[in-house]
């Protein structure tokens, strides 16, 4: 056996006990089969299907970057999306809320159904409320904190005491309300990294949006903060539907109940995270979980 190999397959061996070890210490994924969860706190609520991509395929130009993906996003619950740079998977989240369409000569194939509505068919501004994003890099605008998370309802019609009641909701939801309370009208950009990723989290809370996207929102964060927002993501599921793309194997494992992993443009495999992780079915998915490729 040469050096190289022995080595790959003593990284690969320690990946997969490091998630193995991460995997044993979380709740089953389905509240309804047990009462297991974080200390002090909630289960979340039986869920169902809240999205339906049927045969979804997403070009740029004559390229096709995405491939006839077929996926149920489960509400109630934490879908990660995994799998090297330049796989497609960011392009698949932002085809959820045709964030593509400003990309020009970016167009979709297929179907996606929200509730059983058709995505492709909503009126954009409508959509955009319903399913919320967050990017990879913080991104406040240059007004206060207030009007950071006001700036949604505003645009909604929101008015006096709605907006002031709704943007202490919205600060307390996201974990920042204390941090912030005694400086709301100060410059967004005083906060720190992970702070202004919680801002940007809690600006997208506050038109109540039934899903949430988060494109990598924890790859440029401490691990304190890092840790903070994975701790934020399970408490969000009581009230909204999240789909997470992200490059950290033990975050996808930590954070999430189901998983897809995607290669090349294509959905290789998608099921519920502890059973990738430990059981994969594709050959692919686990020389990826374990690092002998990505």
């Amino acid at each position: 056996m040469s050096h190289t190999f022995h080595n790959s397959v003593v990284q690969g061996s320690c990946i997969l006990r490091n998630i193995h070890m991460i995997m044993s210490a979380q709740p089953a994924l389905d509240s309804r089969l047990t009462p297991e969860v974080p200390a002090g706190k909630p289960a979340a609520p039986a869920s169902v299907v809240k999205l339906v991509v049927k045969n979804l395929s997403c070009f740029y130009g004559s390229n096709k970057a995405v491939g006839d993906i077929n996926m149920g996003i489960m509400e109630h619950r934490t879908t990660a999306l995994i799998g090297p740079s330049g796989c497609g998977k960011s392009t698949f989240l932002r085809a959820l809320n045709r964030m593509n369409e400003v990309v020009p000569g970016a167009r979709v194939e297929g179907e996606m159904l929200l509730d059983g509505q058709e995505i492709l068919k909503m009126e954009l501004t409508e959509l955009r409320r319903r399913v919320g994003m967050v990017f990879q890099k913080a991104n406040p605008f240059p007004k206060s904190i207030f009007d950071n998370v006001a700036y949604g309802l505003r645009l909604h019609g929101g008015r006096g005491n709605q907006v002031t009641e709704a943007v202490e909701q919205s600060l307390k939801r996201a974990a920042l309300w204390d941090e912030v309370k005694d400086k709301l009208h100060r410059s967004a950009f005083e906060l720190s990294g992970g702070q202004q990723q919680r801002l940007s989290i809690a600006r997208a809370l506050a038109i109540s949006p039934e899903v949430l996207l988060l494109d990598e929102p924890c790859s440029a964060l401490d691990p304190i903060s890092t840790a903070r927002i994975e701790e934020l993501l399970y408490d969000l599921k009581n009230s909204c539907t999240l789909v997470i793309v992200t490059h950290n194997m033990q975050q996808a494992a930590r954070a999430s109940d189901f998983t897809g992993y995607f290669l090349m443009g294509n959905l290789i495999e998608f099921n519920e995270t502890r059973t990738m992780f430990e059981n994969p079915s594709k050959r692919e998915t686990e020389d990826y979980i374990t690092g002998r490729f990505g």
